[in-house]
């Protein structure tokens, strides 16, 4: 490698053309991903106490009807949890 190499700068020149419809800023993509922050902002997790002690129950609710969009774990899961006769790996019988 040669130590008196000389480096010349490069000059690029830009053109912003704006699409139809469309301004450079990119307005299109600004609101997609405004509607994406919105439909994510439409969701919120909440984090309940199960039924047995150090076990926890979580939640993703639809803020504006209210319904339970998906929990973990399941609530055929936490009934069984909550039966006295419940132990965790009991559920699959491994024995031959």
């Amino acid at each position: 490698m040669q130590n008196n190499a000389k480096i010349d700068p490069v000059v690029v020149a830009t053109t912003v053309t704006a699409a139809a419809g469309s301004s450079a800023s990119g307005d299109f993509r600004d609101s997609r991903a405004q509607q994406e922050a919105d439909q994510a902002a439409r969701y919120r997790l909440v984090i309940e106490e199960g039924p047995l002690a150090g076990s926890f129950i979580y939640k993703t609710l639809d803020r504006v009807t209210g319904e339970v969009v998906k929990q973990l774990p399941r609530e055929q899961v936490v009934e069984m949890m909550r039966a006295a006769a419940y132990n965790a790996g009991a559920v699959i019988d491994t024995r031959a």
